[in-house]
């Protein structure tokens, strides 16, 4: 299979679920400042121009965040990427859908990206702010009294970790229980290895 992903970004957390399961994978880094999301070849595979993607063995590209971590867990069941219970499985698909279309989509895109919407810069930017600090409140509420985003490790995490990582790099204050999980996060084998090997230790 192949990878194409971005240190720091969103990607990250598909990182970490390749890493988590042991799977062998070609690294593509694509240098999106450049734009090596827009060249043709990549658009080829992705006509997004987005990243995360991943080439399948079969030839077949995934060319989001949810699709592939969701692929990932059917694919690999033994590694329990997502919960047995039928709850916990929608809970960890409601937790990834908030992180990746709400704190990312509506909060996040709005920090890095704020050219893509009309008005001023630095209000664009404070609102993207706040929505995302809102959107990591919410999830931290619902941590309470557990290790991971349903009790143990799933997909969930992984999108959930990533937007934390954007939290602490990005100088937003990470409500308790979200602090607790990142921290608890960077202590895991996978994520340390992918988080080195992106540069960032």
């Amino acid at each position: 299979m192949k990878f194409y992903m971005t240190p720091g970004s969103c990607s990250t957390g598909i990182h970490i679920l390749l890493e988590e399961i042991g799977l062998v994978f070609e690294a593509h880094v694509l240098n999106l400042p450049r734009g090596d999301h827009l060249e043709p070849e990549y658009l080829a595979i992705n006509p997004h121009g987005t990243i995360p993607t991943l080439l399948r063995d079969d030839g077949t590209a995934l060319t989001d965040f949810v699709s592939i971590a969701t692929w990932l867990a059917q694919s690999y069941p033994r590694r329990k990427l997502m919960p047995e219970d039928p709850a916990l499985a929608d809970e960890a698909r409601a937790i990834l859908d908030f992180c990746t279309r709400h704190i990312h989509g509506e909060g996040f895109r709005r920090v890095f990206t704020p050219e893509r919407y009309a008005g001023d810069r630095e209000a664009t930017v404070a609102e993207g702010r706040a929505m995302a600090a809102a959107g990591l409140e919410a999830i931290s509420s619902a941590l309470a009294g557990r290790e991971y985003a349903v009790g143990a490790f799933s997909i969930a995490d992984a999108a959930l970790f990533y937007v934390e990582f954007w939290a602490d790099k990005t100088g937003m204050a990470l409500p308790p229980n979200c602090l607790a999980h990142y921290q608890r996060m960077k202590k895991r084998p996978a994520v340390a290895q992918v988080l080195a090997e992106e540069g960032y230790r």
